[in-house]
């Protein structure tokens, strides 16, 4: 089967409110590189990710494109553009610019992809595998949407209104859900079209839309396979995060030192 182009989108937009400080998350360095260096380094590195769009915040775009971009040499990145208030928002500026509709100027040419795949990363995800991205290469292939993600391994409790439990649901139907969230070019757009026309009446009915899949499950008939993503794969969001990545980073580094 002939490789179809596959786009990743990359999650910067962020403040990152819960780490604290002045600078945002993404820029924090782990070891002596930016937080976003490791997410984008695992794109640049990959036989599967063709091109990136980097969504960030509209006052630090020069910043990205010469202090990230340029200075690391990220090639694949082919367009910086501006995020928005929420997630969503950053979501639907990164699909706009992959489908060649955004008219942002980014950092390099940028065409579209109508007829591949779109791969959405969480920028603060610094363990982004290869074998993650084949694996939902391979599943998106068939499935048409996927996203990466683990099986619990605590017992989970839902609670009501007044922090008692009310239900304990069997964890053997549950998963930790990850980044990439992997989709068909043409299904993602669409989800996200509609997305966009029906948020301030999904916002009056109280329905929070936190991930990609989510809106795939919410405007489509599609249904959203899970894969095998990897415990590692972590979200940098606080501060305790980012002393867990660097005990990895030098977990790595020792196993690296041994083999």
């Amino acid at each position: 089967m002939e490789k179809k182009r596959c786009t990743v989108i990359v999650l910067a937009a962020g403040h990152g409110s819960r780490m604290g400080g002045g600078v945002a998350k993404q820029y924090m360095l782990l070891r002596d590189k930016p937080l976003i260096w490791y997410a984008l380094h695992a794109v640049e590195e990959s036989s599967v990710i063709d091109d990136c769009i980097l969504v960030t915040g509209a006052e630090d775009i020069s910043y990205v494109k010469e202090e990230i971009v340029a200075k690391y040499g990220f090639s694949k990145v082919a367009a910086v553009v501006a995020g928005g208030k929420e997630r969503y928002d950053s979501v639907y500026s990164g699909l706009q610019a992959a489908a060649g509709s955004s008219g942002q100027s980014g950092a390099g040419s940028c065409a579209a992809n109508r007829d591949g795949y779109i791969f959405i990363q969480d920028g603060a995800r610094p363990f982004l595998t290869e074998k993650i991205l084949e694996r939902c290469y391979k599943a998106v292939q068939s499935d048409r949407a996927c996203v990466a993600g683990m099986p619990v391994k605590d017992t989970i409790k839902i609670v009501d209104e007044d922090g008692f439990a009310r239900q304990t649901p069997d964890r053997n139907f549950m998963w930790q859900v990850q980044t990439p969230q992997v989709f068909d070019a043409a299904l993602i757009l669409y989800a996200y079209e509609r997305l966009m026309q029906e948020k301030e009446r999904l916002m009056r009915e109280g329905v929070s839309i936190t991930d990609d899949a989510m809106v795939v499950e919410t405007f489509t008939d599609c249904k959203v396979r899970l894969v095998e993503g990897d415990y590692g794969n972590i979200k940098v969001t606080t501060p305790e995060d980012m002393a867990v990545a660097e005990a990895f980073l030098k977990a790595q580094k020792d196993v690296g030192r041994e083999s």
